[in-house]
């Protein structure tokens, strides 16, 4: 019996939105007033969801003090209240749209976590901007 369990957490970041190759026109003819050379913040929500077998000593799925410290390691740590082109290393050539900070956020979680469960990521950007990832 396959259940799903999910662990919700939060950060606050700054980023752009650019592409360093093209002009501040190109840029703000594609991502808008997201590419600020001066950035913008987000109140990001993240929501990690675990798939896989209850464990039948435990009764868990994964055990979600462990989730909870992993996203905190993870995520919160090295994402809250940063500046993600400039402070974390993977945005460093990477756009940090909400799309890509969920792939990161998933490949950093995806290895810590038993691979017999499915990881998914759900990152809100704004209330009503979201995205999902489950690794494909």
């Amino acid at each position: 019996m396959r259940v799903t369990v999910h662990r919700k957490a939060h950060f606050n970041a700054a980023h752009r939105l650019y592409r360093k190759d093209w002009d501040d026109t190109r840029n703000l003819e594609v991502f808008g007033k997201c590419s600020n050379p001066n950035y913008h913040g987000h109140n990001y929500e993240l929501i990690v969801s675990v798939t896989g077998n209850i464990d039948p000593e435990t009764g868990f799925v994964m055990d979600l003090k462990i989730l909870k410290d992993l996203i905190r390691t993870e995520v919160e740590d090295q994402f809250d209240h940063k500046n993600l082109n400039i402070e974390v290393a993977e945005f460093r050539n990477l756009n940090p749209t909400a799309e890509n900070i969920s792939v990161v956020i998933w490949n950093k979680l995806r290895k810590q976590i038993q691979e017999a469960n499915d990881l998914e990521v759900t990152l809100y950007e704004t209330p009503r901007n979201y995205v999902t990832y489950k690794g494909e």
